[in-house]
Parts: C-alpha cells; sequence; structure tokens
C-alpha cells in the first residue's frame, strides 16, 4: 500500500512538472511580470510552486528564447528583472496550448467511460 501512494504521488508531481512550463508561459503571455509575481499568480491557480523550482524554469525558458526580460526601477529597492514572451514564446505557448486542447479531450473521452 505504500509503495502505491508513493507511485501514485510521483505520477501527481510528473503531471505538475510536465505542465509547469506551459502554466508559466500562460502567465507571462499576460505582460511583462516580475518573477516573484508568477509565483503569485501560479499559487492563485492552484499550482503550487517555490523559487527553488521557478528561477531555474524562467532561465532555461530565457534559453530557448521563448522569455526575454528587461531590467526596470523598482521602488522598493534595486532594479527588478521584468519577464515577457518573445515572439518564439508566442510560438511555443500556441502549440504547447494545442497540445493540451487535445490532450485534455482525449483524458475527457476516457473519463466519460
Amino acid at each position: 500500500m505504500i509503495m502505491e501512494k508513493i507511485k501514485l504521488e510521483n505520477s501527481r508531481a510528473q503531471m505538475k512538472k510536465g505542465v509547469l512550463d506551459f502554466a508559466v508561459l500562460l502567465v507571462v503571455s499576460e505582460g511583462a511580470i516580475y518573477a516573484p509575481d508568477i509565483i503569485v499568480k501560479l499559487k492563485e491557480a492552484g499550482l503550487r510552486v517555490v523559487e527553488g523550482t521557478i528561477y531555474p524554469l524562467l532561465n532555461r525558458l530565457k534559453e530557448s528564447e521563448f522569455l526575454e526580460y528587461e531590467w526596470k526601477e523598482s521602488k522598493y529597492g534595486p532594479p527588478r528583472k521584468y519577464y515577457q514572451l518573445t515572439s518564439r514564446g508566442r510560438a511555443a505557448l500556441r502549440e504547447l496550448t494545442d497540445g493540451w486542447n487535445e490532450l485534455s479531450r482525449t483524458i475527457s473521452n476516457l473519463l466519460k467511460k
């Protein structure tokens, strides 16, 4: 029973990991945003993430040229990085959205059976 629970928890974690890039791109698609605000928006949507997860992901998305950032002055301290989608990021988001819609339809059909 314990091993089954561990396997199920691992499956849930893998599902979450699989959609995290997509979720971040969706949040950033709303406009330039500061990384801690990305975490807040994801949490508000019900997706729990921590800084140790989000910063490497943002770096990876930037290296893939899906995101870029701009330094902006802050009233509350040093300048902050604000992330935004690139044209390549918008194209990736369209592809991920299509893939998500297809997968969602497939799973919905399976759940109905």
